[in-house]
């Protein structure tokens, strides 16, 4: 069941070819050799985090519109839920799957095993255990209540230590690479790995450790929460598009240039974007001002990467038929785009003054978050996992339910909490609105949002239960599937996407 490459490109593989790039099969499945141990303790560790805050969402989703659901439960009050929901799907599932895919594209284009995968490990590990005292910190009553940084001061420094690891692996690994050139993906993630210590760090120390006072605490926190975003998530989500398009459908990418051009102008504009969330705050002009710019400016690396990666796919988009992980790249690459158009929506001071503190920002996070990074992720694992483990996905239908059960909850989550958050701020900046008319306007919207919880539930137990079955296909006699790594990796990946 490859269906990683589309039965055109396949057949033009000659087998004189294939035996050629013997060597540069070799060293591929050398390099998923040595990925599979690390990888397989953060992906693992990242699902488990996914259903548990995937219950957390909907017990969150359900006190919305029914006050009384578990109200006899003070540790499961919204208060405490809410924050738990985000920090094990942000922390948990998004960061610990988000790594495992950067280090196996790092190993990738760099061509080199995973070295010192003890280093991995031991991150792996202490992340986890930091998360989980975390988690288990904010359901005691020990959030921070500083949104996007609620676990408790004493987990923090756990997962600091970790990613330290992580970092320092990272500049190995990219010291010993054996390919000389460095791609365009390689860029977006070395740019991950250093920008998100240096976020995680400052905004800890002055809002945990040694708080900053005042207004300056509105604008740490606003700083690091967009921007861990798009200097944490956004690069690694990228990086994966710019290798897994190219890769599956077998040519280059559009433009290097244009990549590289939207590398830079992102690096450039996105870090001042956080202060368009406090518009209208008690914060310096000056300040808030040239975020708007910077939000609008946005706009360049935006179009840039949505040119380049709809003129790569341009002619190619029939082979999503065949391919699970193109799929979910390209619905990902396409909510990118959205997301961030609503973004620079949102920075609009007209715009703003009406979506701001309504369920519009919340459908406008899991555009980002979800439909954009998660999808994405997926996407990603749909391709690497057969690889670590040499086993073919077991079932096509599990994962005919995973996209079709996240694709449709994630519309029914974005769509209506959009439209209905744009009604509430209409109504709440009417004075002659009394607001308990505005939340009773709300309900059936939030309703919606409760279901399409209930269907990407669906969906995740799919994919969950797919990768369960793969894992015990490992335990016992199977037949190798040398189709699939024949397919998927002589060839095809001794010719690198970004050249």
């Amino acid at each position: 069941m490859s269906e990683e490459t589309s039965p055109t490109l396949m057949q033009s593989l000659d087998p004189r070819k294939i035996s050629n790039d013997s060597d540069d099969c070799a060293t591929l499945v050398e390099i998923d050799r040595s990925c599979r141990a690390p990888l397989l303790i953060f992906i693992i560790s990242g699902l488990i985090w996914l259903l548990i805050g995937t219950g957390l969402a909907l017990i969150a989703s359900i006190k919305l519109h029914n006050p009384n659901f578990l109200s006899g439960w003070s540790w499961l009050s919204f208060g405490v839920v809410r924050p738990a929901h985000l920090n094990t799907v942000i922390y948990g599932f998004c960061s610990e799957t988000g790594i495992a895919v950067a280090l196996w594209l790092m190993c990738r284009l760099c061509k080199t095993p995973l070295i010192h995968s003890g280093i991995i490990i031991i991150a792996a590990v202490f992340w986890n255990i930091g998360l989980t005292i975390g988690i288990f910190g904010i359901l005691a009553g020990d959030s921070t209540s500083i949104e996007w940084l609620e676990l408790p001061a004493y987990s923090s420094p756990i997962l600091f230590i970790s990613f330290a690891l992580i970092g320092i692996w990272t500049v190995i690994a990219f010291r010993y690479r054996r390919e000389p050139m460095l791609y365009v993906s390689q860029w977006y993630l070395l740019a991950a790995f250093f920008w998100f210590p240096w976020l995680y760090s400052v905004a800890n120390i002055m809002l945990v450790l040694e708080p900053v006072h005042g207004t300056l605490q509105a604008a740490v926190n606003w700083w690091f929460a967009h921007n861990v975003l798009g200097l944490w998530f956004t690069p690694i989500g990228l990086a994966a598009i710019y290798y897994f398009i190219p890769k599956i459908i077998g040519r280059p990418i559009h433009s290097y240039h244009l990549s590289v051009f939207g590398f830079w102008s992102l690096a450039l504009f996105y870090n001042w974007n956080g202060m368009h969330h406090l518009i209208g705050g008690p914060l310096p002009a000056w300040l808030v001002t040239i975020s708007i710019v910077a939000s609008v400016m946005m706009l360049i690396p935006v179009v840039t990467v949505a040119i380049n990666h709809h003129m790569t796919m341009w002619g190619h988009f029939k082979a999503m038929k065949n391919s699970p992980t193109l799929r979910f790249i390209v619905v990902g690459a396409m909510s990118y785009t959205l997301a961030s158009l609503q973004g620079i929506a949102s920075a609009i001071p007209s715009y703003s003054e009406v979506v701001h503190f309504t369920h519009h920002t919340v459908a406008h996070a899991h555009l980002g978050m979800y439909a954009f990074f998660a999808m994405i992720m997926f996407g990603s694992m749909y391709y690497i996992i057969p690889r670590i483990t040499n086993r073919e996905w077991p079932s096509a239908g599990l994962i005919y339910i995973h996209f079709w059960a996240v694709f449709v909850g994630m519309i029914l989550y974005i769509v209506p909490l959009s439209i209905g958050g744009f009604l509430q701020g209409l109504k709440m900046n009417n004075p002659d609105v009394p607001f308990l008319e505005v939340v009773q306007m709300t309900l059936p919207f939030l309703k919606f949002r409760t279901l399409a919880g209930l269907l990407m539930t669906v969906g995740h137990i799919a994919f969950f239960a797919n990768f369960i079955w793969i894992l015990a296909r490992c335990l016992q006699p199977y037949r190798e599937p040398v189709a699939m790594i024949l397919k998927g990796t002589i060839g095809l990946e001794s010719k690198e996407e970004n050249s």
